[in-house]
């Protein structure tokens, strides 16, 4: 009996220096954000993800200052759910804004507006967005540096980017129904119509959630594009100015930014 006691009390003092040495190293609360991660997302295969989150963690901790990486770590999180999927985009959201204010200060709630418009820019990047497309509404959106953003305003913002580059490719399958061939542009009159049709679309569509507008551009029918091909009237196509792709993108992009509150 005595022995056992001994051994019990051995392995409840190694347990413990286990313990300890779990938390301090940040391993505890690491594999617990994992696990977190894993049961919000829910992905096919939960192994392949988990390696593939820990080897994105490693690359950044190798690669950047603390900075760059909680912006990273957060556009990751970022990328785990679609905008549509609203409340897991939420969760991951809240994440991202966490990852961000984790260096500040007691007292201080909010990302630092630096850090806030890169991680937008970024998030634009990653959804495709050139830079010249992204910049507009970047000015719309993006803070001071040395303002406080807070989670409300971070969201809105996230939610706005990831719905424009949803929005913008879009608007490109758009352009490509009125072009005669991939490699022609279309002829004026007919991008004209057709963002005529998107802007009346955006405007019913009005209100204070931006996901209507990609809502709206996704409901125009393929028989509403040819209806306004068709009152458009177009001629020989050697005889008519045309309207190429970048074009026809600025002017559904100006649409969109048009509808988004300005941050001031």
């Amino acid at each position: 009996m005595a022995e056992k006691r001994r051994a019990g009390v051995a392995m409840s003092g190694s347990c413990e220096r286990d313990g300890a040495f779990a938390c301090e190293s940040g391993v505890s609360a690491l594999l617990g954000s994992s696990l977190l991660t894993l049961l919000e997302s829910r992905p096919r295969d939960p192994v392949g993800f988990l390696a593939e989150h820990f080897a994105h963690l490693s690359a950044q901790d190798d690669d950047a200052g603390p900075e760059h990486q909680a912006v990273s770590r957060a556009l990751w999180n970022l990328s785990l759910a679609h905008h549509s999927q609203r409340s897991a985009f939420n969760s991951n959201t809240r994440t991202a804004f966490d990852l961000l204010t984790r260096d500040r200060g007691a007292g201080v709630v909010g990302v630092r507006g630096r850090l806030y418009t890169e991680m937008l820019r970024c998030l634009c990047s990653e959804g495709g967005l050139s830079g010249s497309t992204a910049a507009p509404l970047l000015r719309h959106v993006q803070c001071h540096d040395h303002e406080s953003v807070p989670f409300e305003l971070f969201r809105q913002g996230v939610l706005t980017c990831s719905v424009f580059s949803d929005y913008i490719r879009a608007s490109q399958c758009l352009y490509g129904s009125v072009a005669s061939a991939s490699d022609r542009p279309a002829e004026r009159a007919l991008g004209q119509a057709v963002l005529e049709t998107l802007r009346e679309a955006l405007e019913a569509a009005d209100g204070d959630d931006v996901g209507r507008y990609l809502e709206a551009s996704a409901k125009i029918s393929p028989g509403k594009v040819a209806k306004a091909m068709a009152e458009a009237h177009p001629g020989n196509q050697q005889d008519n100015p045309v309207m190429d792709a970048q074009e026809f993108e600025d002017a559904a992009a100006s649409l969109f930014i048009a509808r988004v509150r300005m941050v001031t």
